[in-house]
């Protein structure tokens, strides 16, 4: 079985797949001085509480933008599972896609996994939105070339800023309103209408001019923890693939060992 590790700026997600099913996940915050053994005392703990044994793992793959994480999951790698492990976008786990940006190297993990899942799952050209820590809107083409994109502050980003930079604004979850009113009637209401609905109006106006510059059809295919509930109040999207970061990792892991 594949053991892939999606290292995230907020959480690490680590995935047991066969094949290209996922087994099973196990979610820990991001923390670059976290040791390879301190890995171990949770993840072995995880894999025997959902019935595997360390030695189902025969392959391990590892996809990161906090370059400073790397070192210790390898370190697990090879220390509890005896694996030299894929890095994603390096040797034998090259992306093996076009990048066709002024800094190609420049491109984080997470958006080459997401072109290389999004452009094997769904047909054409593609818009690929991402709520992480920072939402990014990337645009794939019909090749399965990655064009370009946005990066824009995630919600929670925006959020974090508005209330560590004023003196009286509380902290509040993100949610859908409780109506469509955008007029709040107290202070909590109108934070969360403008946090809320000014975010939905800028992913609608952001992916509307990006539709117009790519000048054909394009899908747009949603992932990160925030799509569903964006999903819920808007028809932007045509598919939400939660997964699609972790399938990229798994299409790496299986076109390396082929």
């Amino acid at each position: 079985m594949l053991l892939a590790a999606d290292v995230g700026n907020t959480n690490v997600v680590f995935a047991l797949f066969d094949g290209r099913a996922i087994k099973a996940r196990w979610r820990i915050a991001t923390d670059p001085r976290r040791t390879g053994d301190e890995y171990a005392v949770w993840l072995l703990r995880l894999l025997e509480l959902e019935g595997y044994k360390r030695e189902d793992i025969t392959r391990i793959i590892i996809g990161s933008v906090v370059p400073r994480s790397i070192h210790n999951l390898t370190v697990l790698s090879q220390k509890y599972f005896g694996i030299e492990p894929l890095i994603a976008g390096q040797d034998e786990a090259q992306w093996g896609i076009t990048i066709d940006v002024d800094e190609p190297r420049s491109l984080g993990a997470d958006r080459a996994l997401n072109t290389i899942a999004a452009h094997e799952k769904y047909d054409g050209d593609l818009i690929v939105i991402d709520f992480g820590t920072a939402t990014t809107i990337d645009a794939v083409d019909f090749t399965g070339a990655y064009k370009g994109g946005i990066i824009a502050p995630g919600i929670n980003l925006s959020l974090d800023a508005l209330v560590g930079n004023t003196a009286k604004l509380p902290r509040i979850a993100i949610r859908k309103p409780d109506n469509d009113s955008v007029i709040g009637r107290n202070t909590e209401d109108q934070m969360l209408i403008g946090v809320f609905w000014g975010y939905v109006a800028l992913i609608e106006g952001l992916v509307s001019r990006m539709k117009g510059e790519i000048g054909r059809p394009a899908k747009v295919v949603a992932t990160g923890g925030l799509a569903l509930l964006f999903d819920e109040i808007t028809d932007l999207f045509d598919a939400v693939d939660s997964d699609l970061t972790l399938t990229g990792l798994a299409i790496l892991a299986e076109r390396a060992s082929a």
